[in-house]
């Protein structure tokens, strides 16, 4: 199966770099990799170009206007413009382990969105880690990042899990499966049918919205947490305010008690 890999980043290039990096070294090459550009500033169109000219595949740079918060809104542009029928979600802050994306291609089913997890590092680790780190899978390895600073239970347990404890783990792990833009993945026309993102809403929870949806169309979500790895590096959260996340709040509640699949403020206005 083929892969539209869509990346969310704005202004962050020293991680972007990072992101790009492990994309390039994926066991498999049945994907293009979409960046989704919230307005970020010329050094990250330039980052781009710099890996476009020798990647191993296609690149496609989305960019709008830095009008603010708009990510919901570059999202839909980038679900539209994805050439291919599976769509994966994640961000410019998450570095992908080598298998990433191929897990996704595998366990991809009709009538399912994909939900995985992710390892947060420490903001020493995140800077710490160098091309060559990724390129090795170093960066991966519990021994490697229990040198560089403390490595929680649940990560360690994510990463060192192999195929069969990590499909016991997930098939016993509390935690529901919701959408994550760090790491789901589904269908693009089940993406189509829920008319995208909600532009609404800004951060704090726009892709639970989004996997709320795709629920209550009938798309239910599947627990990959141990399956699917990404490291997420540490940034700063200044966009992230008690007023949006209010709102959002309100907005996911009439989505669940009306049982909403169609947003009004999504690709089709």
């Amino acid at each position: 199966m083929k892969i539209s890999v869509i990346v969310s980043t704005y202004n962050a290039e020293e991680w972007l770099e990072k992101v790009l990096i492990g994309y390039s070294v994926q066991t498999t090459k049945d994907f293009e990799l979409i960046i989704a550009d919230d307005g970020s500033r010329p050094s990250t169109t330039e980052l781009i170009n710099k890996y476009k000219s020798n990647y191993p595949v296609p690149i496609m740079h989305l960019w709008h206007e830095d009008q603010g918060y708009r990510r919901q809104e570059i999202l839909n542009v980038a679900i539209v413009k994805a050439n291919y029928d599976f769509i994966l979600m994640t961000d410019g802050d998450c570095i992908p382990r080598k298998d990433f994306v191929q897990v996704h291609a595998e366990l991809a089913q009709k009538g399912t969105f994909l939900s995985g997890g992710y390892c947060k590092l420490s903001m020493k680790v995140s800077k710490l880690i160098t091309k060559e780190d990724i390129e090795s899978g170093d960066c991966f390895d519990v021994k490697w990042l229990k040198k560089q600073d403390k490595l929680g239970f649940s990560q360690t347990l994510k990463l060192s899990a192999g195929k069969l404890l990590a499909s016991i783990l997930d098939s016993v792990t509390p935690t529901t499966p919701s959408f994550n833009n760090c790491n789901s993945s589904g269908f693009k026309e089940d993406m189509i049918a829920i008319n995208g993102y909600d532009e609404r809403m800004k951060y704090g929870g726009p892709d639970r919205e989004f996997g709320e949806r795709l629920e209550n169309f009938g798309v239910k979500g599947k627990q990959i947490r141990h399956k699917a790895i990404v490291l997420h590096l540490d940034h700063a959260r200044g966009y992230k305010t008690p007023e949006s996340l209010a709102a959002n709040l309100a907005i996911r509640k009439e989505v669940r008690d009306k049982k909403i699949v169609w947003t009004p403020y999504g690709i089709v206005k």
